[in-house]
Formats: C-alpha cells, structure tokens, sequence
C-alpha cells in the first residue's frame, strides 16, 4: 500500500512539474519557456506579433518576464491580459514595444523602458492600472495612441525632449496623474491626449506645441489655470471641456491665433468666443465685438447664472450652454439668427428664455433637451407672438408672451436737459442697452437706434 502511495505521489509531482514547464517558439530564431511564473524569451531577433500569444492560456500564472538579451521587439498583444504580471526586465536590445503589448496588464508595477527603444504602440500599457511611474527614455520620438490610458494609478510621467508628438489617447483616464510638463520638443497633443486626468493640477505646454487636439484635456477637473503659448496655432473642439476647476485660460499676447480677456478664450480678433473655463461663477457678459458662441463655449459652466449676449452675435454654436443648470433666464438678441443642437440642453435651471428675433429661428428639440418647457415662459416681440405660437419647439413653452418694452424719459431740471448715463434692464433684469441721453428723449427697449 505504501508503496502505491508513493508512486502516485510521484505521479502526481510530474503532473504538477510539467503544468509549470511550458516552451515553445515565438519568432524565427526565438523560443519561450513557462516555468514557476516567470516566463523567459530567448535568442536574436524579432518576436511574433500575436492576436493571442502562446502562453495565452497560461497568463493569469505568469508573475514575471524576462527577455534576454538579443530580442529586437516586442509584438503585439505579446503580454495581453497577463493580469497576475509585476514585473518584467526589457534589455537594451529592443527597439520597439508593440500595440497592446502590456495591455490589462493590470498588476504591473514600475517598467524601466530602455534607451534602445524609439517607438510605443498604441494602447502598449493600457490599462496596467497599479503602473504608478513611467520613465520615458529619450530615445523615443513619440507616444502611441492610447499608449498609458487607463494607468489610473500612475503619478509620475517623464516625457523627453525627443518626443516630438503625444497621441490620440496617450494618457487618457490617468486618474491619477497631478502634474504634466510638456517639453520642447513636442509639436502636437492629441485627441483626447489627458482626457479624465482628474488629478491633473498642473500643467506646462511648451512654446513648440502648435495644435491641441479635440477634447485634449476633458474632464481635467482638478485644472484651475492653463497657459496658452504663443505657438500654438489650433485648439481642438471641446479641449477644455469639463474642466470643472478651471477659473482662466490665460494667452500670450504673442499668439497670432487665439486671445483672452478675463480669463475667457477667443480668437484673435474676439469675434469668436471660444471657451469660458467651467470654474467660472456668477454673471458674464460677452464683448460686443464678438459675432459666434463657439461650439461647447460655456458647457459646464454650472455656476454661471446669467450670460449677456450682444446684438453682434449672429450664431450660437451646438452644445454653447449645455449643462448650465445655474442658468435661470437668457436674452437671445434680434442679431442671432442661427442656434445649433443642444445649445440649452440640461440647463434645468432654465424657467425663462426671452427672444428678441421677430422672425423664429429654425431649431430642433434637442436645443432645449431635458429642460421643462411647460414651466418655462417665452417672450418674444409682440408683432411676433402668433408665429411662435406655431413655431416648431418654440410653441411648446408653457407661457408664450410679449416682451413689454420699457420707455425711459431723461430728466430735465429747471428746464435744462440734464445729460444721463441710462442704463436699461429687461424684465428678467439682464442689462439690455446703455446710452447717454439729454433733453426729454425717450428710449423704448425693442425700438432702439
């Protein structure tokens, strides 16, 4: 009996033994063995690029890598998955790290990437969430699309003066991530590029960097100012959007392209309004030299409570106002002719809208989505009140009325016409008009020269 006892114990450590010893090949002059947890590339040369490497049935054992020295590349999706992976050594050998190489590698700690290497594949690291420091050597030129997205547990990043380009998604959702300094090298911020780096305090975008992409920095609620070089020629639809915390977008007044004015970005000339950082609170008044609200211009801005738009505008772009739940009232003047989709979308606060076009503009139902039009009231001039009435979306307010024009006498004392500073308010109590008047002038609102 004892002696059977053994034997199928001895059965049972050869099984056991040979669980752990896994070998193969994975490129030409390449081989790979499992054994323990750590898994070993060995030879010369380039490894396989893979939708699902060999020892993908075995990726929630393997705890570490190591490639020797004489592998030349990464391939791709090599290490997807391996969620149980912590460490891994890269020798100075290899030049390239394929797309998802180290993707959902999520137990990966600090990763030393040797100078040899010039070029990281799109979404590489993506989503080695316990990844906390990143050490980019100067040997790489760009940063892959999506190349660390998803490293929420990353703090520290060093970008170096080689890189010329940070991606598409380079650095997207790095929950984690306080600080960024972008360096001179660098021409171009991606797409997305710190999208919902929440964390993100600070940032410094070098004079080099000559375009930010759509949405570069949305979400980055933790931004309270940003510097805008005077190199950069183009910034993205949306790039600030979301940025709760943000107070001021500051230009340089070399910029040929972009300018501010109290913390809020325009063009050049100011006829554009291109975005009010969301932090801002209280009442803004737009400049009369502006003529568009640029797309997503105030979206977010939620402690806003009233905005002044001049009778130079003539366009409010898609999605301007959208989530501006401290927005109670807005005057739209008699110059715009033109509102895009979603322009008051979620502006819950919204109860009254007045709007100075005698003519209605063509609009869709998505420009005042999720806000209760039933409770909300209208007002419009008071030859127009029957073609609102039966205007598409303009006729479902609760309260359709006419906008009461007020009239204003100067006054005249012991028969002089005394000059005067008139200011004029609407009913809703934004200001509508100033002009100095003598004599016995009347000025009625709706009727102005």
């Amino acid at each position: 009996m004892k002696t059977k006892i053994l034997i199928l114990s001895m059965l049972l450590l050869a099984g056991t033994a040979t669980a752990f010893a896994q070998s193969g090949t994975c490129g030409e002059n390449l081989t790979w063995t499992l054994e323990n947890g750590t898994l070993t590339i060995s030879g010369t040369g380039a490894m396989d690029d893979y939708y699902y490497a060999p020892w993908y049935s075995h990726r929630s054992s393997i705890t570490t890598v190591v490639i020797e020295d004489g592998v030349t590349s990464i391939g791709n999706s090599a290490f997807y998955g391996c969620s149980s992976l912590t460490s891994i050594t890269i020798p100075n050998s290899v030049t390239s790290i394929g797309v998802y190489a180290f993707y959902f590698c999520s137990g990966l700690t600090p990763v030393t990437i040797p100078n040899s290497v010039t070029s990281i594949g799109y979404f590489a690291f993506s989503y080695c969430s316990r990844l906390t420091s990143v050490t980019i050597p100067n040997s790489v030129t760009s940063i892959g699309e999506g190349a660390f997205s998803y490293c929420s547990g990353l703090t520290s990043v060093t970008i170096p003066n080689s890189v010329t380009s940070i991606g598409n998604y380079a650095f997207y959702g790095c929950s984690g991530l306080t600080s960024i300094t972008i360096p001179n090298s660098v021409t171009s911020i991606g797409n997305y590029a710190f999208s919902g780096c929440s964390g993100l305090t600070s940032v410094m975008i070098s004079n080099s960097v000559t375009s930010i992409g759509n949405s570069a920095f949305y979400g980055c609620s933790g931004l309270t100012s940003v510097m805008i070089p005077n190199s950069v020629t183009s910034i993205g639809n949306s790039a600030f959007f979301y940025c709760n915390g943000l107070t001021e977008i500051i230009v340089e007044n070399g910029n040929a392209n972009y300018s501010s004015e109290a913390g809020v970005l325009f063009n050049k000339n100011k006829m554009t309004l291109v975005c009010c950082p969301a932090g801002k609170i209280g009442d803004y008044t737009i400049p009369n030299s502006v003529t568009s609200i640029g797309e997503d211009a105030f979206s977010y801005c939620s402690g806003l409570t009233s905005v002044t738009i001049p009778n130079s505008v003539t366009s409010i772009g898609e999605d301007a106002f959208y989530y501006c739940r401290g927005l109670t009232s807005v005057t739209i003047p008699n110059s715009v002719t033109s509102i895009g989709e979603d322009v008051f979308s979620y502006c819950s606060g919204l109860t009254s809208v007045t709007n100075l076009n005698p003519t209605p503009q063509s609009i869709t139902s998505h420009v005042f989505f999720r806000v209760d039009l039933e409770k909300a009231t209208l007002y419009v001039p008071a030859e127009s009140v029957e073609a609102y009435r039966t205007a598409d979306v303009w006729k479902d307010f609760g309260t359709i009325a006419e906008y009461a024009p007020s009239v204003i006498t100067a006054p005249v004392f012991d028969g002089f016409a005394v000059p005067t500073q008139v200011i004029v308010s609407d009913m809703n109590g934004r200001i509508v008009w100033r002009q100095t008047v003598k004599g016995n002038e009347n000025i009625a609102i709706g009727h102005l020269p």
